[in-house]
């Protein structure tokens, strides 16, 4: 049970924030999700509904490569909602069982190479706050500098998700994948 009130119509908002949840519900279809929560400060709302617009339809980066950070961000945060969301964009994003299986597990085997790099990436941030210059290379060379920031920039917005529904206990979507910490 969430700890916050939901706030899933923007009648629940005073009239002169209004706008910020039209603009979530123009972007995003409707409220819902962390942006149910994020809309006890409006303003933190709409500025985080930009760079989630960005961050996921906008962005040059690989949308397999965000959606590996992303259920990565997920696990390590143990944010129910953040995985049973993107359980399911990885799977249309012809992310194999099994990956999805050893991210939730915390392993990496049966990871393919591609992806465990991603995996392994947000891995080391989340965990040790730093990557080693190899692995910093790596990437770069995989994704160009402007990518290597997008990677980076998109590991934080997660991280940001994670944090706050894990904070306000919002449980996933009904039908999510379920995260089993």
């Amino acid at each position: 049970m969430a700890r916050l009130p939901l706030i899933t119509r923007k009648e629940q908002l005073d009239p002169k924030d209004q706008p910020i949840a039209d603009g979530i519900i123009g972007s995003r279809g409707s409220l819902e999700g962390p942006f149910s929560v994020f809309l006890h400060s409006p303003e933190l709302a709409g500025r985080m509904a930009h760079l989630g617009a960005f961050v996921r339809f906008e962005g040059t980066l690989d949308m397999r490569v965000r959606v590996l950070a992303a259920l990565t961000v997920g696990r390590e945060f143990e944010a129910a909602y953040v995985w049973g969301a993107q359980t399911g964009i990885a799977r249309q994003r012809n992310v194999a069982e099994t990956t999805i299986a050893a991210i939730r597990e915390d392993r990496s085997d049966g990871i393919p190479a591609e992806d465990l790099m991603v995996v392994e990436f947000t891995r080391a941030l989340l965990r040790r706050h730093r990557l080693s210059d190899e692995a910093a290379a790596a990437m770069r060379q995989r994704l160009g500098d402007d990518g290597f920031i997008q990677l980076t920039g998109a590991i934080g917005y997660y991280s940001m998700l994670a944090m706050t529904v894990n904070a306000c206990e919002l449980d996933a979507a009904p039908g999510a994948d379920v995260l089993n910490a």
